[in-house]
């Protein structure tokens, strides 16, 4: 499906906005993150952190004149629950231009597939002038391992916002998994489009790094070096159960894709029947019925 659009009408204009620092030494697909949004945006803002790699010239290289790079510096003495995700996430929100209708968030792991452009915009503009849809709810890929694989078990959300209201008072929460208005959850539609979540596929090496300097932004020093030390080895059998992926990738990530140099080696089997049996009857209820027992909920689905 073609993924060319004419530019948005002036009845609704749309932002694009991340946050992202040293994409390059962790090895952050930012670039297919953002040109997989881009099409559907007007605007795109960048909370570049004090990064000390080539994150800036990753980001300028995509040379688009919707793009606009905010310098920011994180404070790295925010090291509980991931709090500086959420204060990033929130300087490049507030950049956002007061014109704006809808704010489409992408993480630096995240994309969106072509196919699904033209639901989400069709979404935004049906849902334009519904004040009682402040935000729109996506599902969820999370792959793992490789990308012929993505985690599917009560261990991986399954939704989240990922377009809200250009509205003030709408901040992001916790660790800049989800948004609130006010504090409170925000009123959102479940849309037919997914997220695909990437942050999970690197050989054994990169997630154990992923793994320490991800977590530098949880905990601090003492609890790194009894939980993460540099002897760890990353154990791919933490995922409860992998789904074989038969689908297309986006075509941003298809030269990243071509690059994989190593292979995913686990039994699938074998990592299923490690889960507990609470866990298997759990899942074999959501499987049949689709419903998620004591599902979290950072958002208030409308009807």
């Amino acid at each position: 499906m073609s993924t060319s659009y004419k530019p948005n009408s002036y009845l609704m204009k749309v932002a694009g906005f991340t946050f992202i620092r040293n994409a390059v030494k962790n090895d952050y697909p930012i670039v297919e993150a953002i040109t997989s949004i881009l099409p559907v945006c007007d605007e795109f803002i960048v909370a570049l952190g004090n990064s000390d790699d080539e994150t800036e010239k990753l980001i300028r290289g995509i040379n688009s004149p919707k793009i606009k790079i905010i310098n920011t510096v994180w404070d790295d003495n925010i090291r509980e629950g991931g709090a500086v995700f959420a204060a990033e996430t929130d300087k490049a929100f507030l950049s956002i231009s007061p014109d704006v209708d809808w704010a489409f968030y992408i993480q630096g792991d995240e994309c969106v597939h072509g196919q699904y452009l033209p639901v989400i915009k069709k979404e935004m503009e049906d849902n334009l002038n519904n004040s009682n849809i402040e935000g729109l709810l996506f599902k969820y890929r999370h792959f793992y391992g490789s990308y012929d694989y993505y985690g599917h078990s009560r261990r991986w959300y399954r939704r989240e916002i990922r377009i809200v209201r250009n509205n003030k008072a709408v901040h992001s929460y916790r660790d800049a998994q989800g948004f609130r208005w006010n504090g409170r959850k925000i009123k959102v539609k479940l849309i037919d489009a997914y997220i695909y979540h990437y942050g999970w596929v690197k050989p054994p090496e990169g997630l154990k790094s992923k793994l320490r300097n991800f977590n530098l932004f949880y905990h601090d020093d003492e609890w790194l070096q009894q939980n993460l030390p540099e002897t760890f080895e990353f154990d791919y059998e933490n995922a409860d159960r992998l789904i074989h992926f038969t689908g297309t990738h986006p075509a941003v990530m298809q030269p990243r894709i071509a690059a994989t140099n190593w292979n995913l080696n686990i039994n699938l089997k074998e990592l299923h029947k490690k889960m507990s049996f609470r866990r298997k009857a759990l899942q074999a209820i959501e499987d049949v019925t689709g419903w998620r027992m004591s599902e979290y909920r950072n958002y208030k689905i409308v009807k």
